[in-house]
């Protein structure tokens, strides 16, 4: 499955993607610190990328959970990741948690991907809520959940506490599948 997101595609994390896991995240270190600390340690170096990689595999196999690479057309660069978790597959909802490189935001990529992945989300995995969880503060991830048509449902109080900080305040928006 690969999904054109213009002079990006997008697909599900690939056995050979530990360089380009390892190189994405310690470019982006200082983005991925407070809202992705364990991405961030699993990926410092092209081992442990192997190591994350191979598990990652493994969660998608089992549907525990899907990481989904962005990539550049050109040159096949990881420049963001998307991961659909939290997934409850009784009630049919998961949650959707996304990075983007820091030279390449603002340009609408991240909007298309979840658009597409909530399509496919909905309709290949039979999910029917769909959920984004971000802090007020990330004005990026906010426009995105918006773009996407996800509505803002409640702040949710202490739901996530950074290394070495307080408890925030997350804000949940969620997208419902539509029955026709």
């Amino acid at each position: 499955m690969q999904l054109n997101l213009g002079s990006y595609y997008m697909s599900p994390i690939q056995p050979k993607d530990g360089w380009g896991c390892c190189n994405f995240v310690v470019t982006n270190e200082d983005r991925l610190k407070r809202y992705f600390p364990k991405t961030l340690q699993q990926n410092l170096s092209p081992d442990l990328s192997n190591i994350f990689v191979q598990k990652k595999l493994k969660q998608f196999v089992s549907k525990e959970e899907f990481l989904f690479t962005i990539k550049t057309t050109k040159t096949k660069k990881i420049v963001g990741l998307i991961y659909i978790k939290e997934l409850d597959w009784l009630n049919k909802q998961g949650e959707f948690a996304y990075a983007i490189s820091y030279d390449i935001e603002k340009q609408g990529i991240m909007t298309k991907a979840i658009s597409q992945l909530s399509d496919y989300a909905f309709e290949k995995l039979g999910l029917k809520t769909l959920q984004i969880i971000v802090h007020r503060s990330n004005l990026g991830s906010v426009k995105v959940a918006e773009n996407c048509n996800y509505t803002w449902i409640k702040t949710l109080k202490n739901e996530y506490t950074p290394q070495g900080e307080q408890a925030l305040n997350m804000e949940l928006y969620e997208l419902y599948k539509h029955i026709e």
